[in-house]
Formats: structure tokens, C-alpha cells, sequence
């Protein structure tokens, strides 16, 4: 276990970040699993800001899938479909980078994109961020 909040995400580099902080649970979802309560965090040097996120079990399975898809060269789109913010991202294989692009399709309307490295060895500590999240929640996993 650990105190305090969690990065579930963190994609940064070259002055530009993205990170999902999970910060604690909320209530029970329909399943009766624990809703996990957070923060999209977005910092360049032009734009910060930050947007509350209500992610769920199936959030998470669904994020498992995208760093699979990720860690295979393709473009992922995370919670498209889904009330509340969602994020995509594009990966450039050969230039070790990636566009990210959080949207905030039901409060805001706002969208911002940052660019970001992202080589190899990123994909070994987001795979380690999800597994603490887990051990962290363990009835986030229901």
C-alpha cells in the first residue's frame, strides 16, 4: 500500500506533461467496485491545467488494453466513448514521441494536445503504475 496519490499516467518530456493522478476512491460503482477519484494534470510552458476523473474498473482494463496497443506502435484513443474526459494518443515510432490529446467533452468542451517522448523504456514504468494501482485498490480490479 501506499500513501497518498498515484500517477496511473505519466507522460512528460522536453517541458510538456500529462499525468492522470488517482487521488483516492469515491462511493461504489454499479458492480459495487470502488470508483477511483482523480485528476488529468496538463503543464507546458504555454498551458497548465487540471480536470477532475471519476475512473473505473473497466477504465483501467481498458487502459491495460491501450499500453498493449501502445507498446505495439499503435494509436490509441482512451475513454472515447465514455462521460467525462477521455485521451488519445498518436504515436511516432520512429521519432520515440507522442501526441497526446486530452478532451473534455461534457463540462469544458476544451481539448489541448502536448507532444512528448516516448521510447521504450516508458512502457515498462506505465505497466508498473497500473499494477500499484491495483495493489493499491484491489477492489478496483472487480
Amino acid at each position: 500500500m501506499t500513501d497518498g496519490p498515484i500517477d496511473l499516467m505519466r507522460l512528460e518530456g522536453d517541458g510538456n506533461s500529462v499525468v492522470l493522478r488517482i487521488t483516492g476512491t469515491e462511493g461504489q460503482g454499479s458492480a459495487g467496485s470502488e470508483v477511483l477519484t482523480g485528476a488529468f494534470i496538463v503543464e507546458t510552458p504555454f498551458v497548465k491545467g487540471a480536470l477532475r476523473i471519476w475512473v473505473f474498473p473497466q477504465d483501467l482494463r481498458e487502459w491495460q488494453e491501450s499500453l498493449d496497443a501502445l507498446d505495439a506502435g499503435r494509436d490509441v484513443a482512451w475513454r472515447e466513448f465514455s462521460r467525462g474526459p477521455s485521451m488519445f494518443v498518436e504515436r511516432d515510432v520512429e521519432e520515440e514521441r507522442a501526441r497526446v490529446t486530452v478532451k473534455d467533452t461534457s463540462m469544458s468542451l476544451t481539448s489541448v494536445t502536448v507532444t512528448v517522448p516516448m521510447d521504450d523504456s516508458w512502457f515498462d514504468d506505465a505497466y508498473e503504475r497500473l499494477d500499484l494501482i491495483w495493489k493499491t485498490w484491489p477492489s478496483a480490479e472487480a
